[in-house]
């Protein structure tokens, strides 16, 4: 059997819908308050049938309940632990820390007990530190914090050394961090919230640059890896290096709106960071610029894939076909919702 944690996320659905064309029995983890519907929208919507959705055992589960985490992974041979909690808020630091750290504890710990055949864990290239002198970072990147460094960062590092202590106690690892990835999820999380904001309309973009990836691609590595012999090894998952102004171009080209046209500089960013502070207090609507993404939209990372292309002959999709293909999926959803 295997077992995917965070099932309904957009790592996580995608590689559902490429897991069950393996007819093998697959169980998911899901929280209480997760679409279900969407994950199966997506099914169908990648071609999958109602019934292949249907041959999943989804159960309702908390990474932080080890006991009940014990139980689901009895009979389980391979885990893809894909759940994590994403916020760049402050105020949510402490609770991320502890599902991100202590919740993927749990699950190593139960593929432990459980005598799990090969674990893969989906970390963040969050997890690495930046390389020296402007070079791209890649799996051998130390680990180094400064002030600016996220909690989401923090969180996402010491929840691979908790994998990483697995593999010390005899777990068959693999672990993959990819960049910011692009594909058709929910739109109102993660990279998908891009479509999202730039469909409502935005002026600004920021200056900083980083690495994206097709989520095709990372469920393909990943694949890659639970059927190889490689263990114990950490891959950087990314595609293309380039500037969110590019990649808000793209998105706005594939979505027929205008393109961000003004740079937002620090100062500007500053501004609104607390601007969304303030609304979020007085409103209860969550901000979309915090202190901690403003900051990150002003820097520029890169990181290197060559790894990947040479051990496992990774050929990453394109990003801007990434993206137009995501924004097809956004607007035919667009589509049916307004004719439902």
């Amino acid at each position: 059997m295997i077992f995917v944690t965070g099932g309904t996320g957009l790592v996580g659905a995608h590689l559902l819908a490429e897991l069950v064309l393996e007819n093998r029995p697959i169980r998911a983890s899901r929280r209480s308050n997760s679409n279900l519907d969407r994950v199966r929208r997506l099914f169908l919507q990648l071609g999958r049938t109602e019934a292949q959705f249907q041959a999943i055992e989804w159960v309702e589960l908390d990474l932080l309940d080890g006991p009940k985490m014990f139980d689901q992974l009895k009979g389980v041979e391979e885990v893809y632990h894909c759940a994590a909690m994403v916020s760049f808020d402050s105020g949510d630091a402490k609770k991320m820390v502890q599902i991100n750290i202590s919740g993927t504890a749990n699950v190593v710990n139960a593929a432990l007990e459980n005598k799990v055949r090969k674990f893969c864990h989906v970390s963040s290239t969050a997890a690495l530190g930046p390389a020296p002198n402007g070079l791209p970072v890649t799996e051998k990147t130390k680990w180094k914090t400064s002030k600016r460094t996220s909690n989401y960062s923090i969180s996402k590092h010491f929840a691979e050394r908790e994998v990483w202590r697995g593999a010390e106690e005899g777990l068959s690892v693999v672990v993959v961090n990819p960049c910011i990835v692009i594909g058709p999820g929910n739109w109102g999380s993660s990279s998908a919230q891009l479509f999202q904001t730039l469909w409502e309309g935005m002026k600004f973009f920021p200056s900083g640059a980083n690495a994206f990836v097709d989520v095709r691609d990372v469920v393909e590595a990943m694949q890659r890896l639970m059927k190889s012999d490689i263990e114990n090894e950490r891959f950087l998952v990314t595609g293309e290096n380039l500037s969110y102004k590019q990649v808000f171009d793209w998105i706005a080209e594939s979505l027929n709106v205008p393109a961000p046209s003004i740079a937002a500089s620090r100062w500007m960013l500053s501004i609104a960071w607390r601007w969304e502070w303030l609304q979020e207090k007085l409103t209860g609507k969550m901000a979309k610029i915090t202190r901690e993404n403003a900051h990150s939209a002003q820097q520029v990372r890169a990181f290197s894939n060559h790894k990947a292309k040479e051990v496992l002959s990774m050929e990453f999709r394109p990003v801007r076909a990434a993206i137009k293909l995501t924004a097809n999926y956004f607007k035919k959803e667009l589509a049916q919702n307004s004719t439902a």
